[in-house]
């Protein structure tokens, strides 16, 4: 149940705090006073998409928290969250003027998508625009699977017919006409031929290139090493390092006899002696590498400019190699087509026996759940005063290939008939606002008869509905909030009057600003909102008593229900 709701400049609302009670509670107040934007607080905080449009001009942030009590234990187990030691669960977000937002469940952050999906299990939103997606045929199976859970045969289905669809883009790729074949085998042949010729072996281009940047400076490193290796063994007239520091050494190992303090440096001498013959050695390998034959370079150079000529063909050799193995399989693919389209053609055939035979399960059980459903929708809306409304599922076949789509087999819309007599027709063509209205309110009730969702929203359900019918509206959500919490937000004196309780939604102006509160009423508020919502400015002593006679046959009518419950 939503116990508390927080907001902090949403449009109008510079700050607000609701304490919301179990039952009915309904939001009253003047057009443009701000009722809906609780209702857009709401679906902000459990996850819905926002705009920075909703933030307060002037501010740089809007801020929600909602508290829910006795929900989500199990959601907060599954995705690794701490439990609030109080036992309610704590929701907030903070949409920021930069389009950024911040969302948490009980302190912790969260993504908008986890807060969305632990947002549906607390609060089921009914909006203004869902009446008019009655209007859109394309929506009606998915009412009608949604009411009969068919969850995991839809999966099944969708998963098969996935693989009708995989098989079908097989079998037309390798049923290309014949000149299209060859022209394409003719390419494969032609770039295996030139991929295999090139022998191809990685980190040879790597190290080509090296070798061809060392012979291109072969004179001058042939020089400098020449001169460090004269330096280190010395020349004809001069003696080198290695010989200065071994003569060095040995005069050191003989004074080293009368004085223990020259050991030390004679031993470093002789590592040092050590180390310069190593470098030496070194030099003389890498001297040698710079002899090599007169056409060694043009043969680098040339076998270079074939790695260069594949890598812009194919990329380097990694790549080129995954090429060829791409086009190896291709080519065997097509040569073989034949059989294997054979193959497949029968892989297929199955694969449609299978999908088709899922998709006649999957229609059987809706025709079989449209006929309950048709039942409990008309006993909902003969309660809406509606008693003599048809509402009838009516099914035909899909048009899709194969008679299948990814929804099935079945094409399904709502028809309904207003007057007794009259032949039903589709919904989007024969129904008024009113009687949308009431539709959708009967098939939300259906749909949630065994959520586990406990608080329910309703945003203006009342659209176009007046009188006898609006009581009758009033009285059904009084009736719904026995075993679940309802919002309300409503223009109708017959549904606020059912309220266990009533919030008026107020606007001012002040300094310029507008500024919106949200205040719960008492008997005496509630009784001047009533004759407000039915008489305007004019509230006499006539519309109060009116009002007050409202709220105790609305009394009565809760005393009755729940005793009948």
């Amino acid at each position: 149940m939503l116990r508390l709701l927080h907001i902090e400049n949403i449009s109008v609302i510079e700050k607000a705090d609701i304490e919301f009670a179990a039952g009915l509670n309904v939001l009253t107040g003047e057009t443009g006073a701000g009722k809906s934007i609780v209702i857009d607080a709401l679906s902000a905080v459990t996850g819905a998409r926002t705009s920075r449009e909703l933030i307060r001009t002037g501010t740089d942030y809007a801020f929600v928290t909602a508290v829910f009590s006795s929900v989500g234990d199990a959601w907060i187990s599954e995705n690794n969250l701490e439990p609030d030691e109080s036992g309610d669960v704590f929701l907030s977000r903070k949409i920021s003027i930069d389009g950024k937002s911040v969302c948490r469940i009980n302190g912790t952050p969260v993504s908008t998508t986890q807060l969305r999906d632990f947002g549906s299990t607390l609060l089921d939103i009914h909006g203004q625009n869902d009446g008019r997606k009655l209007l859109d045929e394309s929506a009606h199976l998915t009412y009608l699977d949604a009411f009969a859970n068919h969850h995991n045969i839809l999966e099944e289905y969708r998963s098969a017919y996935k693989s009708l669809r995989d098989k079908k883009a097989e079998i037309e790729k390798l049923s290309m006409d014949e000149a299209e074949k060859e022209r394409r085998i003719d390419t494969l042949r032609y770039q295996i031929d030139e991929i295999e010729r090139a022998k191809l072996r990685l980190g040879e281009q790597d190290e080509l290139s090296s070798r061809r940047e060392l012979l291109i400076n072969a004179a001058k490193l042939t020089e400098a090493v020449n001169s460090a290796f004269e330096a280190l063994y010395g020349g004809d007239k001069t003696s080198g390092a290695v010989a200065l520091i071994g003569d060095a050494q040995a005069e050191l190992e003989r004074a080293a006899r009368h004085s223990e303090g020259l050991q030390a440096i004679s031993g470093r001498l002789l590592d040092l002696s050590y180390s310069v013959q190593d470098v030496s050695d070194e030099l003389r390998d890498f001297r040698r590498e710079l002899d090599f034959a007169p056409d060694e370079l043009d043969e680098l150079e040339a076998r270079l400019d074939v790695l260069k000529r594949i890598e812009r063909k194919y990329g380097r050799a990694e790549a080129a190699l995954e090429h060829l193995a791409h086009s190896r399989e291709e080519l065997d693919n097509i040569e073989n087509s034949a059989n294997k389209l054979t193959k497949l053609q029968k892989e297929f055939e199955a694969c449609v026996e299978g999908t088709v035979s899922i998709a006649r399960k999957l229609s059987g059980m809706r025709k079989k759940a449209a006929k309950t459903l048709q039942k409990k929708v008309m006993g909902e809306l003969s309660q809406l005063n509606m008693p003599g409304l048809a509402f009838l599922v009516e099914f035909e076949d899909t048009r899709g290939e194969y008679g299948l789509c990814i929804s099935g087999c079945d094409d399904a819309r709502f028809l309904m008939s207003a007057n007794a007599g009259e032949a039903p027709g589709r919904i989007n063509r024969v129904a008024s606002g009113g009687e949308l209205a009431r539709i959708m309110l009967a098939l939300k009730n259906v749909l949630t008869g065994d959520s586990e969702c406990g608080s329910m929203v309703f945003d203006e359900i009342d659209t176009g509905v007046s009188g006898i019918a609006a009581q009758r509206v009033g009285e059904k959500l009084s009736e719904l909030a026995i075993s679940r919490q309802v919002l309300c937000v409503t223009h109708l004196p017959q549904i606020a009057a059912m309220a266990d309780a009533h919030f008026e939604i107020k606007k001012s102006v002040t300094a310029g600003r507008t500024f919106t509160s949200v205040s719960e009423l008492d008997f005496e508020g509630r009784k001047n909102e009533l004759a407000r919502l039915s008489g305007g400015e004019n509230i006499t002593s006539t519309t109060l008593a009116s009002a007050g006679e409202q709220l105790k046959a609305a009394e009565a009518f809760k005393r009755s229900t729940v005793h009948k419950g």
